[in-house]
């Protein structure tokens, strides 16, 4: 696609599965990357139990702090990844979009985010080397 490329991540509360997607791509897609993550009813805050699986994995988010999706933010990305946002996220022509089905961590204990981590993982990886055409 592009030499960097952005991508935007949407989840409803942008508090667990774009969270951790987000954290994931920055640190697998190193500077070749632009990453951004939104929600469309985002909470005050991350949920922690998230963040304690990602810091499991060598990734810290406990600084990231959960944000409203704008059009601006869905009109400079070259990939938009939603998960369960259903329509709340613009579509504009052009750009690739991706809907994961992934589990909602919100009330789940670690055993159960951990699996949902790992898929996230999965698929930031996929969608990094399609990207940029090259392994991550």
């Amino acid at each position: 696609m592009t030499a960097k490329a952005t991508i935007l991540f949407v989840c409803v509360h942008n508090a667990g599965r774009s969270q951790m997607a987000a954290g994931y791509a920055r640190a697998l897609g190193g500077d070749r990357v632009e990453v951004l993550s939104a929600g469309s009813e985002p909470k005050d805050a991350i949920n922690p139990v998230a963040v304690r699986a990602m810091a499991e994995d060598g990734i810290d988010i406990a600084g990231t702090q959960p944000t409203v999706l704008t059009t601006d933010a869905v009109r400079i990305a070259d990939a938009v990844v939603t998960m369960g946002c259903g329509d709340a996220c613009p579509v504009f022509p052009g750009k690739r979009y991706e809907d994961w089905e992934l589990t909602d961590p919100a009330g789940k204990d670690i055993e159960d985010v951990r699996p949902i981590r790992d898929e996230v993982k999965q698929r930031v990886e996929v969608l990094i080397s399609q990207l940029l055409d090259s392994p991550v």
